[in-house]
């Protein structure tokens, strides 16, 4: 069996490799979308399969650190240890990579040594309603707190370091189930990039920049319990009760501080140009928004 998930990925890996760069967009696939509909699954459900297989994963932590994380769900801690993300500097220049463990340490982030790409998704049905998600509480950095579509990390690798390239068809897939063919490339549009930091719990935190990419689609939804808790569609007034919730500590609502920063600094203006299918006029690549 462990062979036979090996050749699966495997494939998938040489099918990314094999792709030239398409149109622009910062939501591109790492592979296909005539191959998503037959490897993507597969991969999605070797997830569960790799974090069970008794340490037969890429990227293995050493015994010291699986001590000291001995509490961290096994598809979770297999994630930070495999996955590599992209290192940058403050104007988005690519410096190195680095595990997604280490790039999510608050030493490493105070010791300014972990700043990297991401990019967050903010999908709108044809009603202008946005979809959220809770994260799962097997997170490791902000479990169960309400946040955007979807957020992820571009990774270390040929096909999502190309400029403008990531993973938001990917993610959305691991996370949502949402299939590539329902999410055109040329329809997700970047509207503008910010740099943040924020503590989580002390021991992990997020220091990123990131890349905010809006896409108006209705989409058929399969949320990864091990990725998502919880998903809603919600109008304007909706969110601002969440947010009402949320400053008010009721019914324990707690939202990520990314899709915080942006409902206070961008969302609100942007939602217009969603409803008003004025999008791209409202995009500004060049600035990077230090927040």
């Amino acid at each position: 069996m462990a062979s036979s998930a090996a050749r699966s990925l495997a494939l998938v890996a040489s099918a990314s490799a094999s792709l030239g760069v398409g149109q622009r967009s910062w939501a591109r696939l790492a592979v296909s979308s005539s191959s998503a509909g037959s490897a993507l699954p597969k991969l999605r459900g070797l997830r569960s399969f790799a974090a069970s297989a008794g340490g037969a994963v890429m990227g293995k932590p050493g015994p010291g650190v699986v001590d000291a994380d001995a509490g961290m769900d096994a598809v979770q801690r297999r994630l930070m240890f495999e996955d590599e993300c992209i290192l940058v500097d403050e104007q988005d220049n690519v410096i190195g990579h680095e595990s997604k463990y280490n790039c999510h340490l608050m030493e490493k982030i105070e010791a300014g040594n972990a700043l990297h790409r991401a990019f967050s998704v903010f999908l709108f049905n044809s009603k202008y309603e946005l979809l959220l998600q809770q994260r799962s509480a097997t997170k490791v950095t902000f479990p169960l707190v309400w946040t955007n579509t979807c957020c992820s990390h571009p990774l270390y690798r040929e096909s999502e370091l190309i400029e403008e390239n990531c993973a938001a068809q990917r993610k959305l897939f691991d996370e949502l189930g949402i299939v590539a063919d329902e999410l055109p490339v040329d329809q997700f549009i970047p509207l503008g990039r910010m740099l943040y930091k924020a503590p989580s719990d002390g021991k992990w935190g997020e220091h990123e920049l990131d890349y905010l990419l809006f896409m108006v689609r209705d989409v058929k939804l399969d949320p990864n319990p091990e990725e998502v808790a919880d998903v809603k569609y919600m109008n304007r007034h909706q969110l601002k009760e969440l947010l009402r919730k949320a400053d008010a500590g009721e019914d324990g609502v707690k939202l990520s501080p990314w899709f915080r920063l942006v409902v206070d600094n961008f969302l609100m203006g942007w939602w217009d140009h969603v409803e008003q299918g004025t999008l791209q006029g409202a995009a500004d690549m060049k600035t990077i928004h230090k927040l």
